[in-house]
């Protein structure tokens, strides 16, 4: 295994660790979403004369719902790019993820910033056409070379 391919399958690993802190963060909203809800339903605070209007529990169940939503989505994908940069598939989009990773700091701007040097350099592009060492693509999770 190459420098470059080790380099790759630790970003990949990164890539992992960065989606699931993102899931975790985004994760936060979830008690929003529950207040929302319960003013909805008429149990927050106890309904009677001190309830918010029905149309803040509504806001309160939109907004956290939208911003969840679209996290676990951006997780996902960062998730999956590092499982493309383990395979070696996907160049673009790994190099598309790389680049939306940047706007999440601290740790997304440092990994995108790695990510992006690393898929520049021509041998990691050769990695990925399947011209490297071997002219196959290994697959770390096969151990096994080709398909």
């Amino acid at each position: 295994m190459t420098h470059d391919e080790r380099v790759l399958d630790l970003l990949g690993v990164f890539h992992y660790v960065v989606g699931a802190l993102m899931i975790l963060g985004a994760s936060i909203f979830l008690i929003h979403l529950a207040m929302g809800v319960a003013m909805v339903t008429g149990h927050f605070p106890e309904g009677g004369a001190d309830a918010p209007p029905q149309f803040m529990g509504w806001m309160f169940i939109i907004i956290p719902g939208l911003l969840i939503l679209a996290a676990w989505t951006l997780a996902a994908f960062i998730i999956y790019a590092g499982k493309s940069l383990r395979r070696r598939t996907g160049h673009g989009l790994c190099l598309a993820m790389a680049g939306i990773e940047c706007i999440f700091m601290p740790f997304g701007t440092i990994l995108g910033i790695f990510t992006l040097v690393t898929l520049m350099k021509e041998d990691v592009r050769l990695l990925f056409d399947g011209k490297g060492k071997g002219d196959t693509p290994v697959h770390p999770e096969r151990n096994e070379p080709g398909k």
